[in-house]
């Protein structure tokens, strides 16, 4: 396998997890039970809501077999540090949103073995490749929860130095996503030029459908604007490293990048033209 998958990939989405980790704090987690409602809201939009939207997407324009996967993939996936960034920008909740990710970022564990699996079988069928629901879940917990784990604990023992590297360590971690993006692209580099007119618009929808989503539903369940505008960010935002890792690590080829990874690399550079416009306009809500 391509030393970039095979090696650069799984270290550089564990280095962005834990740059995750070193984030978060234990009031992070045992927040969820002192504001459940909101917290909920946000979860059940990403664990489910998203899924069903991505499906919906993938049967209205009508993708291919392997990219449908890819989409699944991508939706299977938690928010990453993008979205509390973004939340923040957005002037929203950044306390529900780091609760959000960190709690949905270790449960995908569960949630992504079993959508993935979904997705193989229903758009592939007897070409599907062979998806080990076991093994994808300790490969995830490797990739994943070990990281996080790191992090948050570093950040216990180290509580006045690590936030001031931070900022660093961030810095980098947005380099290794880039480069990430960019090499994915690039590896199904026909498959994107071919794919481009549907991929692009399927994703640009399917982020818009979600942000949405999000605001609205839970503005009509009783959630104040910020808690709102920080649902909305975590419903459309997702860890497009990860849906890249699974996609080439779990289901990949031999050869490097495998098309399952494109939707989600493709998504790393149209995610910033819905969400960046939805920002700005969410700054100026209250």
């Amino acid at each position: 396998m391509d030393i970039l998958v095979s090696v650069v990939l799984p270290l550089g989405l564990a280095f962005i997890m834990f740059t995750l980790g070193i984030g978060l704090t234990i009031a992070d987690f045992s927040r969820v039970g002192k504001r459940p409602l909101a917290f909920a809201i946000g979860a059940l939009n990403q664990v489910i809501l998203l899924p069903i939207v991505a499906y919906l997407s993938v049967l209205v324009f009508g993708i291919s077999a392997e990219l449908a996967v890819g989409f699944m993939i991508l939706a299977a996936c938690p928010g990453g540090v993008t979205s509390n960034i973004l939340s923040k920008l957005a002037k929203g909740d950044v306390a529900l949103s780091v609760s959000l990710t960190a709690v949905i970022s270790l449960l995908s564990v569960i949630t992504v073995p079993f959508i993935l699996s979904f997705s193989v079988d229903r758009f592939m069928g007897a070409e599907a490749p062979d998806v080990d629901i076991a093994k994808t879940a300790i490969t995830m917990f490797a990739l994943t929860v070990v990281p996080i784990l790191l992090g948050l604990g570093l950040r216990a023992v180290a509580p006045t130095l690590i936030p001031k590297a931070e900022p660093m360590l961030g810095r980098l971690a947005t380099i290794l996503f880039v480069i990430i993006v960019l090499a994915a692209v690039a590896g199904n580099w026909t498959m994107f030029v071919e794919n481009l007119v549907v991929i692009g618009p399927a994703l640009v929808a399917l982020l818009a459908t979600l942000t949405c989503v999000g605001f609205f539903v839970a503005r009509l369940l009783g959630r104040s604007v910020t808690e709102a505008k920080t649902i909305s960010v975590e419903t459309g935002v997702q860890n497009s490293t990860l849906g890249i890792a699974i996609a080439a690590i779990i289901v990949g080829s031999s050869d490097g990048f495998s098309v399952y990874a494109l939707p989600s690399a493709v998504y790393g550079i149209v995610m910033y033209l819905i969400i960046l416009p939805v920002v700005f306009v969410y700054r100026r809500i209250d």
